[in-house]
């Protein structure tokens, strides 16, 4: 049972009939109306336990996207069922409105359309509907809180698959299949053809020169069918928000980003999400399948607030591939005390693969090492040149072990990172 508004205001009349006829019995006589009143119309509100419950859920939305869910409401009393009704979506769905009005009358359906705009990603859930029915008056309403179960799967945006078009035509590039005809620095045969001035004198022929009389010069493309690993952090370091964005879901992009670009050039991509035991894992999906597979698990992912056992990191490298593979591993380097396990394996991961470590850094500490302009301005540009010299310090101590590191903001490290391994496919070195 619940009271209303008017109700209370009912109740609080009753201050008339004291004042104007100078009697307390005066008071208890309106307070007894009140409650018979009251009592008349909840008997005559209908029943909000007869009302049979459905949910029209959509599918998949991306982060940021407007979607709508239907609630059906079937009403199988003999009353008119006429009060709010309210679905209980987490304030992370995104609802526009929480409350709906509804008038149900006995043996018919109505049906309320919710719209949601997401700010998380994973499964958002609404577990309750609660309706409340009034009598005609509005002063009582019966209220029942039902199970309807329901969930709308957030995956992540993939907002830098704006950077893949720029990113493919310099692979196509690499590859030839353009009329600019640059040539990578690969180590696979792909043709010969005439000698032009400009041409590096070391790709000439001179079997093929000998047979035809004239200069023929090889050509190469970029290596096929290579392994990429991507290893993402999930401890407690990803929990960090940069810009309003968590590390991890920068990660995600900057993974998604570049298994799209590895997965056109050819390449076999791995991906493996890791604190101190598997989170997620997408092996041998290549094509559309391998980008569907990765929103998929990457979406109910939500970082751990426990340290990552980096000791495991070789051991699960080694799980995905024995071959010689390019591992990027996608953590906080900004802490020396944090990377200390990540340094103790670098050798190791080295040895036999390339190792690039993917870092997000906060645009505000380098905006904070600009403004002195007072004592407070000096202190906070004082600590963020110390937090640089503390990255400094680890990104070159990651590169003394053998490895590479890109750093960047949440908007930047994306397409840096798929530089960095077009620049990695140019240069022959996968």
């Amino acid at each position: 049972m619940a009271l209303s508004g008017r109700f209370v205001l009912l109740v609080a009349l009753g201050i008339v009939p004291v004042v104007v006829f100078g009697e307390p019995i005066a008071l208890v006589g309106w307070l007894a109306l009140a409650l018979l009143l009251g009592v008349l119309d909840l008997l005559v509100a209908g029943s909000p336990r007869k009302v049979v419950l459905g949910r029209e859920l959509p599918g998949p939305v991306r982060l940021g996207e407007t979607t709508a869910t239907t609630l059906l409401l079937s009403n199988f009393g003999k009353r008119r069922v006429s009060g709010l009704v309210r679905d209980a979506w987490p304030p992370s769905a995104g609802v526009a409105q929480t409350r709906s009005r509804v008038a149900i009358p006995a043996g018919e359906r109505r049906a309320i359309t919710t719209v949601l705009t997401p700010f998380r990603r994973g499964e958002r859930r609404s577990a309750h509907v609660t309706i409340r029915s009034f009598g005609p008056l509005g002063l009582v309403a019966r209220q029942a809180t039902i199970r309807v179960p329901g969930a709308v799967s957030v995956l992540p945006p993939f907002n830098s698959r704006k950077h893949l078009p720029s990113r493919l035509a310099r692979l196509r590039e690499l590859d030839g299949m353009t009329s600019v005809m640059v040539r990578g620095a690969g180590t696979e045969f792909d043709s010969l053809r005439d000698y032009v001035r400009g041409d590096d004198v070391r790709s000439i022929d001179w079997r093929a020169t000998a047979r035809r009389k004239d200069l023929v010069v090889r050509t190469w493309r970029p290596e096929r069918d290579r392994r990429v690993v991507i290893v993402v952090d999930s401890g407690r370091t990803s929990a960090a928000r940069i810009d309003n964005e968590p590390r991890i879901d920068t990660a995600f992009e900057s993974a998604l980003l570049l298994a799209a670009l590895a997965s056109r050039a050819g390449d076999r991509v791995d991906f493996v999400v890791y604190d101190r035991r598997v989170r997620g894992r997408v092996q041998g999906a290549t094509g559309p399948a391998l980008l569907n597979r990765l929103v998929t698990t990457m979406a109910p992912i939500d970082p751990e607030l426990i340290e990552m056992d980096w000791s495991a990191v070789p051991a699960l490298v080694r799980s995905v591939t024995s071959q010689r593979a390019l591992v990027i591993l996608a953590t906080s380097i900004d802490a020396p005390g944090a990377s200390r396990g990540l340094l103790s394996v670098l050798p190791q991961l080295a040895r036999k693969h390339l190792v690039v470590v993917s870092s997000v850094i906060d645009p505000s500490v380098l905006e904070a090492t600009r403004e002195r302009g007072n004592r407070s301005e000096v202190y906070q540009a004082a600590a963020a040149e110390r937090a640089l010299l503390d990255l400094t310090r680890v990104s070159a101590a990651i590169k003394q072990l053998g490895g590479d590191v890109v750093t960047g903001a949440p908007q930047d490290l994306p397409p840096a990172l798929a530089d960095r391994y077009i620049a990695l496919k140019a240069a022959g070195r996968l």
